[in-house]
């Protein structure tokens, strides 16, 4: 797999990030926060991702713009865990850095890798086993 970042696999459309905050569920790593929803999707790709970071914690738009780019690359750089679980169904991710001053990228890439492991395990213990008494 290529560690790329597409544009299809990006969460871009409204109705998709509307349908995330009403019905999604979150996991979080402090400082950063995921928010996802099981979603069928048109993309080839299992996971369309987006980033956030609130304009109330960081005034400057060029800091916003510095944090969602490195959330980005993390993101684009660590995304192998889910798609090497087979087990993974189609799901939109919304990653939001919850943090009042800016980390650095070794932290965030630990973070990440956290949230994506707790979201493996949640995933994973979620799935219907059959029952073998039965």
């Amino acid at each position: 797999m290529r560690n790329t970042f597409k544009r299809e696999e990006k969460l871009k459309k409204k109705k998709f990030i509307d349908e995330l905050f009403v019905a999604g569920k979150t996991i979080s790593a402090y400082p950063v926060k995921l928010i996802y929803l099981q979603f069928e999707h048109d993309s080839p790709y299992k996971i369309q991702a987006g980033v956030s970071v609130p304009k109330r914690n960081f005034k400057k738009a060029v800091d916003r713009n510095r944090i969602k780019r490195l959330l980005r690359e993390v993101y684009r750089k660590n995304k192998h865990l889910i798609y090497e679980s087979e087990h993974t169904k189609k799901h939109i991710f919304m990653f939001i850095y919850v943090g009042k001053k800016e980390e650095n990228y070794t932290l965030l890439e630990k973070k990440m890798q956290q949230v994506l492991q707790l979201f493996l395990k949640k995933d994973f213990n979620n799935k219907i086993v059959p029952n073998e008494e039965a």
